[in-house]
């Protein structure tokens, strides 16, 4: 492909790795991001936000371990890397070639729990099979810079979804690693197909948990049914667009309903969330899905929203700019525009919704940078990056 024969022209083997000067993770010696572009919030708003750069289509975004520099993923197919310190922005070669349409494309990006060293970060993608078959896949490369781009080299597919199937919808791929830096897990939505997600003998609809090289971790509760079952976690999803750990290093997710619906999940070993048997949503055609309730044998989620919020992706925030939320889930609205704040109780397994924060376009993603300020990723054609501060007090 042409961008891995440019990475490998631009960067050779020997080249160092793009943070070989940085400092710990949340280091004082991250430097302060030079001046954006104001961007207008309404009254009242908790924000100060600036933006930095244009995106078409963004939809992930990653805070380099050590250097508080960023890598941006756009649907497309397209990879930035920005350094706030001074404003540059480098494309970044080496990208997959993806299936773009619908909801498909370049997705996530995260580096590696020892990215330090290893210089390794994780991507997924949609990606053609036979036909206008289509699946989420994800791999891992090696990331390295030098004073004119950036490259992803020794990218290797290391997961993919079993079957492919003929849709364009609910990939999710979403990337979250275990607190003990030695297991992925990766959302693996349903590909609008429902019934799958029941089915244990598919990855599709479930959270699955593998090992750093994508093969199936140890102790899965359906190891004893072969593959692609041994990498099953979790059942029962449909459009799985939020996995984090909070930090007491509680699994959560954030999913898509269908006509309302959407809902945050605490994420138990093979507990089965209820799709599509149950949904506190109803179907496009309006037709009736039974709601959970105690005795339906389904894992009830922690909190759900009708109307929908459209979810774009979430993070518990651990910062100290905004000291009131530690500990609480920060979710990017689509639908709403909003930045949503959730408290959530990991012992009951319950949430609430704290609070709601416009925006003038959709957000898909967020991000929080060492000195605990947000990075926030725009979802259109003409998005943007905006950084969150604090507002000033009047």
């Amino acid at each position: 492909m042409r961008n891995l024969f440019l990475a490998a022209t631009l960067f050779p083997a020997t080249i160092a790795l793009a943070s070989c000067d940085a400092t710990a993770a949340g280091d004082s010696a991250v430097p302060d991001p030079v001046a954006g572009t104001p961007v207008e919030l309404d009254a009242g708003s908790p924000f100060t936000a600036q933006a930095y750069l244009d995106l078409k289509e963004g939809w992930a975004v990653a805070v380099e371990p050590g250097t508080g520099n960023l890598i941006i993923t756009e649907k497309g197919g397209t990879a930035k890397y920005f350094q706030p310190a001074t404003g540059t922005v480098r494309e970044i070669f080496g990208m997959p070639d993806v299936a773009y349409g619908g909801q498909g494309g370049l997705g996530d990006v995260a580096f590696a729990p020892d990215y330090a060293t290893s210089g390794i970060i994780y991507l997924s993608w949609a990606k053609a099979d036979e036909g206008s078959a289509r699946r989420a896949v994800a791999g891992r490369g090696t990331f390295s810079c030098n004073e004119e781009a950036c490259a992803v080299s020794d990218l290797t597919q290391i997961w993919q979804q079993e079957p492919a199937i003929e849709s364009f919808g609910h990939f999710s791929h979403k990337f979250a690693f275990a607190p003990d830096g030695q297991h992925l897990f990766i959302s693996s939505g349903d590909r609008m197909q429902g019934d799958p997600a029941q089915d244990t003998s598919n990855n599709l609809g479930k959270v699955v948990r593998l090992n750093l090289d994508g093969s199936p971790a140890a102790g899965n509760p359906f190891a004893d049914q072969g593959s692609p079952s041994d990498q099953i976690w979790s059942y029962g999803h449909r459009n799985l667009l939020g996995l984090q750990f909070d930090p007491d290093g509680q699994l959560w997710d954030l999913e898509h309903g269908p006509r309302g619906g959407d809902e945050i999940n605490k994420i138990e070993p093979g507990a089965n969330y209820g799709w599509p048997v149950r949904s506190n949503g109803i179907n496009y055609d309006g037709s009736d899905i039974p709601d959970h309730s105690e005795d339906d044998g389904f894992t009830k989620p922690a909190i759900f929203w009708t109307p929908v919020i459209a979810p774009g992706d979430m993070i518990f925030y651990r910062g100290d700019m905004f000291p009131d939320w530690k500990g609480q889930a920060l979710i990017a609205a689509l639908g709403t525009t909003n930045i949503v704040r959730v408290d959530t109780d990991a012992a009951t397994g319950t949430a609430t919704e704290e609070a709601r924060y416009a925006f003038p376009q959709r957000l898909r993603d967020i991000a929080e940078a060492a000195d605990g300020s947000l990075w926030v990723v725009e979802d259109t054609p003409n998005g943007r990056l905006l950084r969150l501060t604090p507002a000033a007090a009047e």
